[in-house]
């Protein structure tokens, strides 16, 4: 399978380092999924998501192998993240095509 950059989303938050360390936390237990850093990288069998915290910001890349594996990837990363992310009442990444 190729894969190739698909998009990429932000969340504005002061708890980055927490959502992306719990995201790669929680995906660990089923699917290949690491963190360095303030870097994370979860790989599902459609495509990756990499994930950069930085301070205020929570930037997420998602790659697959079609417009529709890099749709159910920001799907999934947005429902996980809403859970995750409740007391700020977040409802999905601000997704931009990736560069």
């Amino acid at each position: 399978m190729s894969i190739e950059p698909g998009s990429t989303g932000h969340f504005a938050t002061r708890n980055a380092q927490g959502y992306m360390t719990q995201l790669c936390k929680h995906f660990a237990h089923k699917i290949p999924a690491t963190v360095q850093g303030n870097e994370g990288l979860i790989t599902f069998e459609i495509g990756q998501a990499r994930l950069v915290a930085r301070d205020g910001d929570l930037q997420c890349t998602v790659a697959g192998a079609d417009a529709a594996a890099v749709e159910r990837l920001q799907g999934i990363i947005d429902s996980h993240l809403a859970r995750f992310a409740f007391r700020e009442a977040f409802t999905r990444m601000d997704w931009q095509p990736a560069a």
